[in-house]
């Protein structure tokens, strides 16, 4: 789990990009620093989350920091989460997942005598239950790719669940950790269909559902049976819906909320600098502009070029962020041991640029494009900033188009546009990197599939050994910066904030807040 001030995972970081602009993360842990001392019971705590939920079937609902995560959280709590310091996994309502063949067979563990707010027990047929419905279409989920590397499951006894993977990936439960598999719901209550789930979802998280008011107020209650009692510290949590940034700032300090989750950059440094605790996940990666390759003008490597060296990611960064946000300027951070500082992802070039400009239009193709965005304050301040600095160049013209935010989620499986936010943000590259880049990936937006990249995507999944992997990812940088199917402008901020009275700020994964930790001195 994550913890203090500045912090440490694509379809589901494809809805947090347009949601949010999807910025970058700073240097620093996943825990605000809060009050001191022990902590302490009771109070109802004020959060602003970024996005509504369209159902509480987890199957359908998003584990990163600006879609639903917090929510998940409170309702089904988590069978793992990741180490701040380490990266490692710890378990909490499960107590294992072990593989003793490279990762082409886990063990899943549990702790005996879990139980739903209904009763029921949360055992491996529970979890059996839950995750085979992940590979359904009908259900929805944005995790679908990522469960289907399951080939089946088998229930040995009450706490243990087999799962056999169609290849080997010794690093599955990074993917647990970061979607909405790690939340189990109590199988009786999905079988009373979607509609009655929604008005009384049954969990083994921390806190239960009183009353859900769509577009307005999501209300929870203490889980009194919760199985890491004392836990949790909070009586209630209120839960509403804020997608601007700006609001949630205001909210927090005028006192309106307790706990902001935010996308922003600027946000984030204000609060930090204002004595709020703050947490921001330190993820690798970072947000991206992606560039359609399946069609022109981006099907023409030097159209790609052109536009990556045009841009200055400094400038947008000032306008976007006021110059606070993080500039991705290697895919790894230096903590990591892939981080290869040679191989810079972004180098701005006016003058090649325009020769590549002028070049594509003396060949009759000049580089005209559409960027398409949503009216979220970030997503069009990105889109007209990456207008105004294509303005200053001949031979290219890029138009913005605003759209509703369902409508460019759909542009993910479409493929119907020529660039558009996109993000491949993570803590180990695998499974993200292969979800974002590998041709066979249909999260793969940019279009991309090269031999060279989709083989070292393929090794790096199935590997354990970190200086192979060294190799491998050093490959992978170099393959992304040479064919350029994505213009990386930010690191992810996947953060959140509290009011100084507030403790317990923690979390893991993609910036996924852990209510049970919360505390409040009144």
């Amino acid at each position: 789990m994550f913890r203090t001030s500045f912090f440490r995972s694509i379809a589901v970081c494809c809805t947090a990009l347009v949601l949010a602009a999807c910025g970058g993360t700073g240097a620093g842990t996943g825990t605000g620093t809060g009050p001191g001392g022990d902590p302490v019971a009771g109070g109802t705590a004020q959060i602003i989350q970024t996005s509504e939920p369209r159902t509480l079937d987890p199957v359908a609902m998003g584990n990163q920091w600006v879609i639903n995560a917090i929510l998940g959280n409170a309702l089904y709590g988590t069978l793992m989460v990741n180490n701040a310091d380490s990266g490692e996994i710890e378990y909490t309502m499960a107590t294992g997942f072990a593989t003793r063949d490279g990762g082409t067979t886990f063990d899943l563990t549990l702790r005996p005598d879990l139980r739903f707010s209904d009763g029921t027990p949360l055992d491996a047929a529970a979890v059996k239950f839950n995750w085979d419905r992940f590979v359904d279409p009908e259900n929805g989920s944005s995790y679908i790719e990522d469960a289907v590397a399951i080939a089946s499951t088998e229930v040995v006894n009450p706490t243990t669940l087999r799962v056999q993977m169609r290849h080997p990936a010794p690093h599955f439960a990074y993917t647990l950790v970061e979607t909405s598999m790690n939340w189990i719901a109590s199988p009786q209550a999905l079988q009373a269909g979607r509609t009655a789930f929604d008005s009384k979802p049954v969990g083994a998280g921390p806190f239960t559902l009183q009353r859900w008011a769509r577009q307005d107020v999501i209300e929870l209650v203490k889980n009194p049976n919760y199985w890491d009692a004392p836990k949790p510290y909070l009586d209630r949590i209120e839960l509403r819906t804020s997608a601007d940034s700006a609001q949630g700032y205001n909210t927090l300090i005028s006192g309106g909320s307790d706990v902001i989750i935010s996308p922003n950059w600027g946000s984030i440094e204000k609060l930090k600098n204002q004595g709020y605790p703050t947490a921001v996940a330190p993820l690798h990666g970072g947000q991206h502009l992606s560039l359609n390759m399946r069609r022109a003008p981006f099907d023409d490597i030097r159209a790609r070029r052109a536009v990556a060296a045009a841009l200055d990611v400094n400038a947008l960064n000032l306008t976007i962020y006021n110059g606070s946000g993080e500039l991705p300027t290697t895919l790894f951070r230096e903590s990591s041991p892939y981080y290869t500082p040679d191989l810079p992802l972004h180098t701005h070039d006016p003058e090649t640029a325009q020769r590549l400009f002028d070049e594509l239009a003396a060949e009759g193709k000049p580089v005209k494009f559409t960027f398409t965005t949503t009216a979220q304050t970030e997503n069009r301040l990105l889109a007209e900033s990456v207008q105004a600095q294509l303005s200053a160049f001949d031979n290219v013209e890029a138009e913005v188009k605003v759209i509703d935010i369902i409508d460019l989620i759909k542009l993910h499986h479409t493929y119907d546009f020529d660039v558009m936010t996109g993000g491949a943000f993570f803590d180990d590259p695998e499974p993200r990197l292969w979800t974002a880049f590998h041709g066979d990936s249909s999260r793969n937006s940019a279009g991309i599939d090269d031999a060279v990249l989709n083989k070292a995507l393929d090794t790096g999944r199935m590997s354990t050994d970190v200086e192979q992997r060294k190799t491998i990812y050093r490959t992978v940088q170099e393959r992304l910066i040479d064919l350029m199917p994505a213009v990386f402008y930010t690191r992810t901020v996947a953060g959140a904030a509290t009011g100084k009275n507030v403790g317990g700020l923690t979390m893991y994964g993609s910036g996924s807040v852990l209510p049970e930790e919360l505390w409040i001195v009144e």
